[in-house]
């Protein structure tokens, strides 16, 4: 757990997998959390909001001891399947005492859901949350049928990117964030260290990551105080973990792993 008194974010990493995940899963791991067995990619933020809600989200909740009934508010960055389960989504709400806050955008279409205020985001405008967190959904590189967007979020002066499943940076997104000098940044590193992957236009690799970060310290959208977190990795394109961890040590990034929290 992490101690929320002295932060302005908690972040807990619920999952860190792209689409491929481990058998491993279903048997060996399925109490506990392992660095190359990991979950659907979802985040926890100050143990009561959620970043997605996929396959696994509910039991990493369990593994972490979270109790549903305490989420407030889940915000969903698209619709594919390891990132939005309706289904689970739903099972969460019936455990809350007041409405739970579905923040999506806004042409996303989602079925009604008992006990869940729909909390329609237009891109690049920003919500206040109810615990005064600024919220901003950013136009997202990925299968435009998903209704992908990546998320600002702001509080206390400290400000947090969270870019799960895109690919580099959109213009729209770019100039919004140029200046922005995050605190911490998590990106998608769905693909390895090689180049020549096929998935270009809708994930980062190492070799992707590696060129963009100076240029994103050069528009001072980060800078050298920023923490960096890779996230939604491949098992098959990857690495394991410790070995990559490595790599990307040598640029000044680090690999998030399933239950790893971190304060802001």
């Amino acid at each position: 757990m992490c101690n929320t008194s002295e932060t302005t974010f908690c972040l807990q990493f619920l999952g860190t997998c792209a689409a491929d995940f481990s058998k491993r899963l279903q048997t060996d791991y399925k109490n506990c959390f392992d660095k190359d067995a990991r979950r659907s990619s979802a985040m926890l933020i100050n143990e009561s909001v959620l970043v997605d809600c996929g396959v696994h989200t509910p039991e990493s909740l369990r593994i972490l001891g979270i109790p549903s009934g305490q989420i407030t508010d889940v915000i969903v960055t698209h619709l594919h399947g390891d990132h939005f389960q309706a289904a689970h989504i739903a099972a969460i709400a019936r455990e809350c005492s007041s409405p739970l806050r579905l923040w999506i955008h806004r042409d996303a279409s989602v079925e009604a859901m008992e006990n869940v205020r729909l909390m329609p985001m237009a891109p690049l405008e920003t919500y206040c949350m109810a615990d005064g967190t600024k919220l901003t959904g950013l136009p997202a590189n990925h299968a435009p049928e998903a209704f992908p967007q990546h998320l600002l979020l702001e509080k206390d002066g400290k400000k947090i990117f969270y870019g799960c499943d895109g690919a580099w940076f959109l213009h729209p997104t770019y100039r919004f964030l140029r200046g922005a000098k995050l605190d911490l940044a998590v990106f998608d590193c769905t693909v390895g260290d090689y180049e020549g992957d096929l998935r270009f236009a809708e994930h980062n690799s190492i070799p992707m990551i590696r060129l963009m970060l100076p240029s994103l310290r050069t528009v001072k959208i980060i800078n050298d105080q920023t923490a960096i977190y890779l996230s939604h990795l491949a098992p098959s394109l990857h690495k394991p973990h410790h070995e990559t961890e490595e790599i990307v040590r040598a640029f000044g990034a680090h690999v998030a792993y399933d239950g790893l929290c971190v304060t802001v």
